[in-house]
């Protein structure tokens, strides 16, 4: 049976905080939708890290059982040190995200209320709640019902503007993210058919190497990763995160795609601990290590500086998955180095990759345009916005002291400590070419040239670009007692927590 700890109530408030605020901009509307956003944000920042301090204190996962009734019956709300951090990642970048669209999403003064500024405020609180359920849920369906939530708040982000091009992306990320909740929903039914529950804990305990279970693993697993982006899967990706506004195209690249590979990581280490799983940690790894040279050279050929970005993200994203061969299996040496490698990369992707869209989104703004060729002595113009982004490619080439340097070595040190060479040539290919395309958004930008701004940009808005890459870089420098906390609640190989 599954009991509640103490704190758990803080999980239950993560969640009913950002609805809360999604149905007073329901009812209330007009310019009330960004006010009730931001009074809400720093609320939601509190109680995301009064849990990661919950956790941190007791040393074990925190648990809240929703009405008393425990799994099966019920259901139970659980946050392990992943989701703690997962939790302040989520309510730190969409804070910035909300501070930054300020300029973009304000509700004119002559109009009580307008569509695209109630739309965004009251999608942001959405995508927020959907991620914490996500993060703390503890149940199968009640995740997959959790992650069509998450779809149907950032769908409308990408057309927020109504182009037909924006419309056509949207429309794209809609069916595959359609198309991979039919193959998770399926395969959740099968083990509900076949052992009775969809607990997280009670189904790790209790699942068998049959075949429903692999059947389901690779139906729930395809499903993920085309919410994901993984290549192949990458299609939708590209054109719906270059044509977003800035700050959806932060969130949605920063968070959105890694709620659906934190689902792959609790099927796959949570649910699947005790089944034998080599082969499938390998095709995963393979194709981690396809999307991080596909996606690279993909970049490397943009026109576009959003486009660039958004191709990049495909390949960070191909690194989360080297991990899985890795860390599979806690009796292995290198195993928590290669999840301390894995969940870094997470956060250190998601503050880099968040701060560049936003200095892109500024680039876009003041020129016009986002033309590669054409940003000639942008450097001199705009130095703030210039040096967030080229501080966040720091952890995308995995230079020293950013946090992508701590994952990326965290991860070629359990490559090698594992003698699994293949892995730590992708990641040294990676960062070569992560460098090539760095260089090429920021060579012609740091060349002399007299760049015709329409608009200043607002040192505000550059601040926050700038302290979302500065966070990606202080990861760097993370203590040991953070690497303590991303261990805490991993599942030993045939056991529970």
């Amino acid at each position: 049976m599954i009991h509640a700890t103490t704190g758990g109530f803080l999980l239950v408030l993560a969640i009913v905080l950002p609805v809360a605020g999604v149905l007073l901009s329901f009812l209330l509307g007009g310019r009330n939708a960004e006010r009730i956003a931001l009074a809400l944000m720093p609320f939601s920042l509190g109680v995301a890290s009064a849990i990661a301090f919950a956790v941190f204190r007791a040393q074990r996962p925190i648990v809240y059982v929703l009405g008393g009734w425990s799994p099966p019956l019920g259901i139970a709300l659980r946050a392990d040190g992943f989701s703690a951090v997962m939790l302040v990642t989520a309510a730190l970048v969409i804070a910035a995200a909300g501070l930054f669209a300020r300029a973009n999403f304000r509700t004119p003064e002559d109009v009580p209320e307008a569509r695209a500024p109630l739309a965004f405020w009251t999608l942001l609180q959405a995508l927020l709640a959907a991620l914490n359920i996500v993060f703390v849920g503890g149940d199968l369906f009640n995740l997959y019902v959790a992650l069509e939530l998450l779809t149907f708040a950032a769908v409308p982000l990408v057309c927020l503007d109504g182009r037909p091009e924006t419309l056509v992306a949207a429309l794209r990320y809609l069916l595959f993210a359609l198309f991979g909740s039919v193959l998770y929903l399926l395969g959740v039914a099968l083990l509900y058919g076949a052992y009775g529950t969809l607990d997280i804990v009670l189904l790790s305990g209790r699942i068998q190497s049959e075949p429903a279970v692999w059947v389901a693993a690779g139906l729930m697993t395809a499903g993920l990763l085309a919410k994901t982006a993984l290549f192949p899967l990458h299609l939708w990706l590209p054109p719906a995160h270059a044509n977003a506004p800035a700050a959806a195209s932060a969130v949605l690249s920063a968070l959105v795609v890694k709620a659906s590979f934190f689902l792959i990581v609790r099927l796959w280490f949570d649910v699947l601990p005790a089944i034998p799983n080599e082969t499938a940690m390998a095709i995963l790894a393979s194709l981690g290590s396809a999307a991080i040279l596909f996606g690279s050279v993909l970049a490397l050929r943009q026109a576009r500086l959003k486009l660039l970005v958004a191709y990049s993200t495909v390949a960070q994203i191909g690194y989360l998955f080297l991990m899985f061969p890795l860390a599979a299996g806690s009796a292995h040496p290198w195993a928590a180095v290669a999840w301390s490698g894995g969940l870094m990369q997470t956060l250190s992707h998601a503050f880099a990759k968040a701060a560049m869209f936003l200095a892109a989104g500024l680039v876009a703004e003041c020129l016009g345009h986002d033309r590669i060729k054409e940003l000639g002595g942008l450097g001199r113009a705009m130095p703030m916005t210039v040096f967030a982004f080229g501080l966040g490619g720091l952890s995308l080439m995995g230079l020293p002291p950013s946090g992508g340097f701590a994952a990326k070595w965290l991860l070629l040190k359990a490559s090698v400590e594992a003698g699994q060479w293949i892995w730590a040539v992708v990641i040294l290919a990676g960062g070569l070419l992560a460098g090539g395309y760095i260089y090429r958004a920021l060579a012609p930008a740091l060349a002399n040239g007299s760049p015709l701004l329409k608009a200043r940009p607002r040192r505000g808005r550059e601040a926050i670009a700038l302290a979302l890459a500065v966070v990606g870089a202080l990861l760097g420098f993370a203590p040991p007692a953070f690497f303590e906390l991303l261990q805490i609640g991993r599942l030993p190989l045939g056991g529970l927590p």
